[in-house]
């Protein structure tokens, strides 16, 4: 057991009881009719929804650091597993569940994997806008899922909307009047529920709601398709059936799915980590989720991750350590053996508006103009990855999605900032001349900040660059400074690159100078032969320092009064430090 599990068990205390016993109640109560509505989206029956509350919650917590995560079966990993799943099963209901049950071990094997290996670095993959584009187009595709359901007419299963929509305003004739009413009303009563200020589990009630209402008004023999039996009882063990061509086909939608539940639980355990001061391991975290989706395919579990939803209600409800998810899961367990009957009457009408307005509340509007407005090109990959998602496919969304992040980073990276800069009168500072209106221009002197690495990947357009500012056509420059301050690495590619330029500027007659290299990159630059080639004189500690001895030895030749008009310029210096020779 981890280093935090014995402590936060020896320091269990009656306090840390009552919390967690309070909220393991209020959150298991929440996760019934919420397993069971998103066990639709996965496309199994109800009851699996009910399974996937039990055993991973009682595995998770005992490997675990996050001590409010409440973890259970989610709306978006569900429609991820009916998106790789669907196209392999062919109409098999029962192939089907077993490759569910197959790709949940196969999600818990990968997240172990990665867990032993310590792969939590992994999640930095999965950028905020790509999940957030990724979250809002499955939760339009989660919603027009659920057109069948809400409006009482059979729709075949299908992940794009333009399908699901064309296939409903072909058969919109036959809507049943009574099934769309019962499926709007439990709607607006969500909703309604969701704006009072006290914390009343929505799901349940519409639940108990409509299950009467349609009990006591007969709506099945009129026509409404209800859940109907739901079997009573613990799940007993299953081995999930394992075939290496389905292992094979199933792998891509394993990794998806595995990267989307790491990211949820992180994002879920960082938050409420900072929130309340602790720390916790990504790397457990992975271990935790990875287990309770290995052992819960032996009970017929669906995957599971965090709930953003139910862990509020878990922090809110005054949770203290994981064992909330125990009681969480002794509330299903309860429902499973006592309680399963009662649900023979719930109408799927009601389960898919609870699964609407569950999904309604992952699109995030604010987050994507937040984006737009704070750095547009991160606005334009949640768009992409969106759309991509919304018309493409679940798992090409997110691929892509993480395949454009990582190609803008790349392309970012190769084309390195490079600022030039100006000398602020009075000071020995040196600033840029985009952003700073009384930095002047120096005359004969082009002065450069690199704000990069230099790699293989961005050295050619480092060098194409300064070749290109040196030469101006409006300017003579006699000297180039680059201030390798922010430069914290070069590799080979990029010393071969400084000495291409070296060459060129030598035939222009330009002297090429350094400043404020850090130590990494002096060694490399010293080991390659590039120090010994230019000589000392052209290594500096600061841009001032640079242009000092640049002026003082063009005063020298050329008999010229530049060195003491820019004394004059820079006056005493920063903090009255004296202009001098001295390094």
């Amino acid at each position: 057991m981890s280093e935090l599990g014995p402590r936060w068990l020896r320091q269990y205390d009656r306090s840390d009881a009552r919390g967690d016993l309070r909220a393991g109640i209020t959150v298991g109560v929440m996760l019934v009719p919420q397993g069971m509505a998103y066990a639709v989206i996965a496309g199994v029956p109800p009851i699996y929804g009910l399974y996937a509350g039990l055993i991973p919650l009682l595995v998770y917590p005992f490997l675990a650091t996050s001590r409010h995560l409440a973890a259970g079966p989610v709306a978006i990993d569900m429609l991820i597993v009916a998106a790789g799943v669907g196209l392999l099963a062919q109409a098999d209901p029962d192939r089907y569940l077993a490759l569910i049950l197959l790709l949940t071990a196969m999600v818990g094997i990968l997240q172990l994997t990665m867990g032993l290996a310590r792969l939590g670095f992994l999640v930095s993959f999965l950028a905020r806008p790509v999940i957030a584009g990724f979250a809002a187009a499955a939760a339009i595709i989660i919603a027009f899922s659920q057109l069948g359901n809400l409006l009482g007419i059979e729709l075949e299963r299908s992940e794009y909307i333009l399908v699901v929509s064309y296939q409903a305003l072909g058969a919109i004739q036959e809507l049943d009047p009574v099934t769309f009413a019962v499926g709007l009303l439990s709607i607006a009563l969500l909703v309604t529920i969701r704006r009072l200020p006290a914390r009343i589990p929505g799901a349940l009630v519409v639940v108990i709601l409509g299950t009467v209402a349609a009990t006591t008004l007969g709506l099945e023999a009129r026509g409404m398709e209800v859940v109907g039996e739901v079997p009573s009882g613990l799940p007993t063990p299953v081995l999930p059936a394992v075939n290496l061509a389905d292992i094979r086909d199933l792998i891509p939608t394993a990794l998806t799915l595995a990267l989307i539940q790491f990211m949820s639980v992180i994002s879920l355990s960082r938050l409420y980590a900072t929130r309340h001061q602790y720390a916790i391991d990504p790397n457990r975290e992975l271990l935790g989720v990875g287990a309770a989706n290995l052992v819960g395919s032996f009970f017929r579990a669906l995957p599971i991750s965090g709930s953003f939803s139910r862990t509020s209600v878990n922090d809110e409800f005054g949770a203290r350590t994981p064992l909330a998810n125990t009681v969480a899961a002794g509330v299903v367990g309860l429902t499973l053996i006592l309680l399963t009957p009662l649900f023979h009457n719930l109408p799927m009408a009601v389960l898919a508006a609870i699964i609407i307005v569950a999904a309604i509340g992952l699109i995030d509007l604010k987050e994507l103009r937040y984006f737009f407005r704070t750095k547009p090109r991160d606005g334009r990959l949640a768009l992409f990855t969106f759309t991509v998602t919304l018309l493409v496919g679940i798992r090409e969304g997110i691929l892509l999605g993480i395949a454009a992040s990582t190609l803008a980073v790349l392309y970012r990276l190769s084309r390195p900032h490079v600022a030039e800069l100006g000398h602020l009168p009075g000071t020995r500072l040196f600033r840029d001349l985009d952003r700073t209106r009384d930095a002047h221009i120096m005359e004969s002197i082009l002065l450069l900040r690199v704000d990069a690495a230099l790699y293989f990947f961005n050295a050619e357009y480092f060098k194409r660059f300064i070749l290109s500012k040196s030469s101006q056509a409006d300017r003579r420059i006699r000297a180039v400074i680059l201030d390798g301050m922010s430069i914290n690495d070069l590799d080979t590619t990029a010393i071969e690159a400084l000495e291409l330029i070296v060459d060129d500027l030598e035939a222009q007659e330009i002297e090429l100078h350094f400043t404020g290299l850090v130590g990494p990159v002096r060694d490399v630059i010293r080991y390659s032969g590039l120090y010994r080639r230019l000589g000392r004189r052209h290594f500096h500690a600061s841009p001032h320092q640079a242009v000092e001895r640049i002026l003082e030895s063009w005063d020298k030749w050329d008999d010229e009064d530049r060195l003491d008009q820019y004394l004059e310029e820079v006056g005493g210096g920063e903090e009255g430090v004296k202009p001098g020779l001295k390094e």
